[in-house]
């Protein structure tokens, strides 16, 4: 059975920082992207940062320069740290996988996702 689990979420006033964590186990993954997304009270979920295979990196403007994601193939894991946090960046974080055969996805995973509040 396939589990994302996610850490690292909390409170922490504007202009702090937090760093989000997740691991993948309970198969091996071949061909993978690691996302995180998020949702805030009465919004959709929306995309937040990604990282493919080929380790290229993708952010929403929203936290462009603020938000750093960063992988390691080799455990799994996928982290985003988050700089300089607004209260509008409180939200649900999930964590999200992607595992794709020659960029064709085949297999999307979820985390439960982790609590971030910014207070002002």
């Amino acid at each position: 059975q396939v589990q994302l689990v996610e850490s690292g979420g909390g409170l922490v006033q504007a202009g702090g920082s937090l760093r989000l964590s997740c691991a993948a186990s309970g198969r091996t993954f071949y061909t993978f992207d690691m996302a995180w997304y998020r949702q805030a009270p009465g919004q959709g979920r929306e995309f937040v940062a990604n990282v493919d295979w080929s380790d290229n990196k993708y952010y929403a403007d929203s936290v462009k320069g603020r938000f750093t994601i960063s992988r390691d193939k080799a455990k799994n894991t996928v982290s985003l740290q988050m700089n300089n946090l607004k209260p509008v960046d409180t939200a649900i974080y999930y964590c999200n996988l992607q595992e794709r055969v020659a960029g064709t996805l085949v297999e999307q995973y979820w985390g439960q996702g982790t609590q971030v509040t910014v207070s002002p």
